[in-house]
């Protein structure tokens, strides 16, 4: 049985989702997978829509022609692939030249998301997206996403680094404004809406007009998603996966976007100059599980395999 058939219905006092809202929201989504993760689809096409922007995650130590391999996959099946460049695991300019020219030549990459990447050390020349973008090495590309944190980065600051993420960001809208490419900030998973409404109508209030793609974790069981929460740094919108968690009755039942991404639409549906833009989600509990809850809540259907 899938994960969407768990449901349960709207907490007493709460309002049903508004499911054409909620369907405007999913219009356009994107996913993410990794080149291990990708290996378990046989097709991608029999579960994402055709057009599909399919982020590829960069782990240090994954060997780059897996990455390479994933993504002429995906371009071939159809998706537009989205590889990531971590800057804090490429060595230096020839390598992440030669990277480029992989995705390029061997599997027509055309956008990517540049980010400062999850290690503590830098490997090599890059500490930041900045010092990437700088290289002038993505100019052919046609769409740039950058990294975004609705509830900060422990890593940049004892704040949470919302001062340096700030400036960092109107640093990239420039860059984005200069070069012509299209840009778009790419989120962390949360699982509370009111804080990432407040942090998006931070940004506009600061001068910072990219649209936002929001991350969202698709549905997995709740141990998993707070294993993840957890190692991810995600802040405060923890405490509503703990608030379940508290509820025995609930414990075996998978957690699901629902209420997060109901309370975004209805909110966007009200608000047309809102700075979400799209979803991205990190399947957690399984691509197919994923694509699957997708479809049952407004998500395009995908088209048959081909054979």
């Amino acid at each position: 049985m899938a994960l969407f058939n768990f449901r349960s219905p709207p907490a007493q006092g709460q309002p049903a989702p508004d499911s054409a809202a909620l369907e405007a929201l999913m219009q356009g989504y994107s996913i993410e997978v990794m080149p291990r993760t990708a290996e378990k689809i046989a097709d991608f096409r029999a579960i994402l829509p055709a057009g599909t922007r399919v982020y590829i995650a960069h782990i240090d130590g994954t060997p780059i022609s897996d990455m390479v391999a994933t993504a002429a996959r995906l371009r071939a099946q159809g998706m537009e692939p989205m590889p990531h460049f971590p800057a804090r695991i490429i060595n230096d300019r020839a390598e992440l030249s030669d990277w480029v020219a992989r995705y390029q030549g061997e599997a027509d990459v055309r956008q990517a998301l540049v980010l400062g990447g999850g290690v503590s050390t830098p490997k090599g020349a890059y500490d930041n997206s900045m010092q990437v973008l700088e290289t002038g090495l993505f100019d052919g590309f046609d769409r740039l996403h950058v990294a975004g944190h609705p509830e900060g980065n422990r890593d940049i600051g004892p704040d949470g680094g919302h001062e340096i993420i700030l400036n960092a960001l109107r640093w990239k809208q420039s860059f984005a404004q200069s070069t012509g490419v299209k840009m778009a900030i790419v989120t962390q998973f949360a699982f509370e809406a009111k804080p990432v409404i407040a942090w998006a109508d931070g940004l506009r209030a600061k001068g910072v007009t990219l649209p936002v793609h929001l991350g969202v974790a698709g549905p997995a069981k709740l141990q998993t998603l707070i294993k993840f929460a957890v190692a991810c740094g995600v802040g405060p919108s923890l405490r509503v996966l703990q608030k379940r968690a508290k509820d025995v009755s609930k414990l075996l039942l998978p957690f699901e976007p629902t209420e997060l991404l109901s309370e975004l639409a209805a909110h966007k549906a009200a608000t047309p100059d809102f700075a979400l833009e799209h979803v991205h989600f990190f399947p957690l509990g399984g691509i197919k599980a994923n694509a699957d809850w997708n479809i049952a809540n407004g998500g395009a259907a995908a088209r048959p395999a081909h054979r």
